[in-house]
């Protein structure tokens, strides 16, 4: 099973970078995404294999495309100017061929900044209902503070319930 991670946010000092074999632990490091990563994770005696692409490399993001069973798709919920581009972003990963049926989780990151908008305002600007209607794949939506692993838990029950599938 191969899972694509693309975001389109960063820390002052990075972004969340997957590491370990699923199990939390410390709260992972921040480290930016150059080109991709590929990290394998079990999960259920299972192994799901998790490529992680910058947002820089969007252009690119359809050749990943096709052996992907799941996308999980990290917004920056505390960059306002960066809201219209993630949600071109999102609706052209939606909008793919070979990931019409994938397992979609939107994560809105930056939970913990001060300058962050409410989940309600920025699902409303994502207009994420619209969204979520019009989807042939099935979509779930999470906060997440990759600085200090609020909700990594929901995404790690996440990722094991579509193992399970």
């Amino acid at each position: 099973m191969v899972i694509l991670f693309c975001f389109r946010c960063t820390y002052p000092d990075g972004t969340l970078s997957l590491h370990g074999q699923g199990d939390l632990g410390a709260t992972p490091s921040t480290l930016p995404t150059v080109g991709t990563n590929l990290t394998d994770l079990t999960l259920k005696r299972k192994k799901v294999t998790v490529r992680e692409l910058g947002g820089c490399m969007g252009p690119i993001w359809p050749s990943y495309f096709k052996d992907c069973s799941s996308v999980i798709f990290m917004v920056d919920s505390a960059n306002i100017a960066q809201v219209s581009s993630s949600c071109i972003q999102l609706l052209s990963v939606l909008s793919a061929e070979p990931l019409r049926s994938a397992s979609v989780l939107i994560l809105f990151n930056k939970r913990d900044m001060p300058c962050t908008m409410s989940l309600t305002e920025i699902k409303s600007l994502f207009r994420m209902d619209d969204i979520i209607a019009s989807a042939t794949q099935p979509i779930t939506t999470l906060e997440l503070s990759a600085r200090s692993g609020q909700g990594l838990q929901e995404v790690l029950s996440w990722l094991e319930s579509i193992t399970v599938k």
